[in-house]
């Protein structure tokens, strides 16, 4: 008689792009809930850079990469903000030299920079016995996974991202605290604002969608939200925001605006080189819009850039429930052997979508809907049919 395997289902879980709060939660429901179903779970850390750093070879080395997560390892794990696993915007798919692992340079051929090591990836996940990775992240770290899916991997993935922009699902992990985070600083401003009498330009995270300005904005109730779809005149924006300075019986004003919004004609303020995932660093129209404005009304303009206090810190309720949730119907999805999904909400309704829904469009703000282009500011025509979060 043929000898019954004892080996245990595995998973692999791990977390790339920027740390949002939510994603301990999420480690640790996928890992209490597997343990209760019987799977095992390996962490890979610092996102697709530990799938590639990992040598089957070296099984003290490899802690720092590869790491068997049980309920004791994630019990408080929940209760702080980022991610127990570490991050990365590590890309297999396009590594580059100068930033391979040392036992990979090898691998480049003499005139070769980047390199395509998805093999490399597929032989560590199999020497590893992992049935089925599930990622979390946004679009960059779940394209990789979606590259993995198309070769042959069971992949179940879980949208991660303040900027709430991954195509396809209403909701990302993160995007509620930092919504809640950034009306807090918001109000907290006013007091410094008004004390001073001055035009305050708040400075959000958003690269190519604006739903962090627009609805902070809206939320906090600021004067104008410059968003990054909409391409401002920043005399137009000073004369406007003067008016709404000498309306304020306090005499003064704040705006919202999204670190990837541009003024017309003008180009996105980038820094530093791309990352594995052609980016550049984004930031500093914040300081550009408040000096020209400063120039413009001879007003004094306090700058701030909100920036990473946005996504620091314990997630808030709805962050809690959405990754708890989320988790779980990944662990279903495994256990039913559907695979190649991205978990999702649709108008209010968990469900899942083929992961391939997020290389199908760009997620941005509904701007005939949800924004005044001539006045610069939210103006929600219909809220009824629409998302919690609208977009």
């Amino acid at each position: 008689m043929a000898k019954r395997s004892t080996r245990k289902p595995t998973i692999a879980i791990l977390t790339g792009g920027g740390d949002v709060p939510g994603l301990n939660p999420c480690i640790k429901t996928l890992v209490y809930r597997s343990a209760s179903e019987g799977i095992r779970v390996l962490g890979i850390k610092r996102g697709w850079a530990g799938v590639l750093e990992y040598v089957p070879n070296d099984p003290q080395g490899n802690f720092k990469y590869v790491q068997e997560l049980t309920p004791m390892e994630v019990r408080t794990i929940d209760r702080t903000g980022g991610t127990f696993l570490h991050t990365s915007r590590t890309n297999p798919s396009a590594a580059k030299k100068s930033a391979a692992p040392g036992h990979l340079k090898k691998a480049f051929g003499k005139d070769e920079e980047v390199k395509d090591f998805t093999p490399r990836v597929l032989k560590n996940l199999e020497k590893l016995k992992v049935d089925a990775i599930i990622p979390i992240g946004g679009d960059d770290t779940l394209s990789f996974g979606e590259r993995l899916h198309k070769e042959g991997f069971p992949v179940i993935a879980i949208p991660k991202t303040m900027d709430n922009d991954v195509f396809g699902t209403d909701y990302c992990i993160g995007f509620s605290t930092a919504i809640t985070r950034s009306v807090g600083f918001i109000h907290a401003l006013r007091t410094s604002t008004g004390s001073h009498e001055r035009i305050a330009v708040i400075e959000l995270f958003g690269r190519y969608c604006g739903e962090t300005s627009l609805i902070s904005a809206y939320l906090s109730g600021v004067d104008r939200a410059i968003i990054s779809e909409v391409p401002f005149d920043p005399k137009k924006l000073a004369k406007m925001i003067i008016e709404d300075k000498k309306a304020n019986p306090k005499n003064y004003a704040m705006i919202t605006i999204s670190e990837g919004a541009r003024m017309t004609g003008g180009e996105l303020k980038l820094s530093g080189d791309a990352d594995a995932y052609g980016h550049r660093k984004l930031g500093g129209i914040g300081e550009e819009t408040g000096a020209i404005l400063k120039q413009l009304t001879g007003q004094n303009v306090l700058i701030q850039r909100l920036s990473y206090l946005m996504r620091s810190g314990n997630p808030d309720s709805l962050d809690l429930m959405v990754a708890v949730n989320y988790a779980n119907i990944a662990i279903d999805l495994f256990l039913k052997g559907v695979f190649g999904r991205l978990v999702a909400l649709t108008q209010g309704v968990y469900t899942d979508i083929p992961l391939s829904t997020i290389m199908m469009g760009q997620k941005r703000v509904d701007v005939r809907e949800l924004y005044d282009v001539e006045a610069y500011r939210p103006k929600v025509r219909h809220v009824g049919g629409k998302p919690m979060f609208l977009y």
